[in-house]
């Protein structure tokens, strides 16, 4: 069994990366956004709470998150492992998640960030957003540079200090995320 975390700014390749692991090694991917949408979408007890959260507008709380996560994990397609993506965002979460693993037996085997160069990342978004309107397509109303900027602020103010939490608990492994997909993979 394999538990990991992929961390990295948005437009890193954590999505593309986590399809192949799962692919590879029969993994299955968790996005928390996903979960969310899920469990309020089956009107579930759990659903009920997060969608009265969302709603008002307020964050859900973090001990939502990990009893959502938990319950996930625990699932026959989850057997193999799972992939975090998009969790944990902050140290006390990662913090929760670990403590949660650990009860049942599960830690994490492996934090992997992706690494990249967010002038990059910002060029790349502008390089899609042309080649989708040169094909005639819509372009996703959160596809801009403006969005993607202050996605990659927030990244770096909540996210990125689980970082060094990993990286001192001995886990963390970084990759090159500006590689080819195949040299990432690798």
């Amino acid at each position: 069994m394999m538990n990991m975390i992929l961390l990295g700014p948005p437009g890193a390749g954590k999505g593309t990366q986590a399809k192949r692991l799962e692919e590879k090694f029969g993994l299955k991917q968790l996005s928390t956004g996903d979960m969310l949408r899920a469990e309020m979408a089956a009107g579930t007890d759990l659903g009920k709470k997060v969608k009265a959260l969302v709603d008002s507008g307020a964050l859900v709380t973090d001990d939502i998150m990990i009893q959502m996560i938990s319950a996930r994990i625990d699932q026959p397609d989850c057997k193999n492992g799972v992939i975090f993506d998009g969790f944990p965002r902050t140290v006390a979460q990662a913090e929760a998640l670990d403590a949660m693993l650990a009860a049942k037996g599960r830690p994490l085997s492996a934090v992997v960030e992706l690494k990249v160069d967010e002038e990059a990342l910002v060029s790349r978004l502008n390089t899609r957003i042309a080649e989708t309107r040169a094909r005639g397509e819509a372009v996703r109303a959160d596809d801009n540079e403006e969005t993607l900027r202050k996605r990659l602020q927030v990244f770096r103010e909540q996210t990125a200090p689980i970082i060094p939490y990993y990286a001192g608990r001995g886990m963390l492994q970084s990759v090159d995320g500006m590689a080819g997909i195949d040299d990432v993979a690798r």
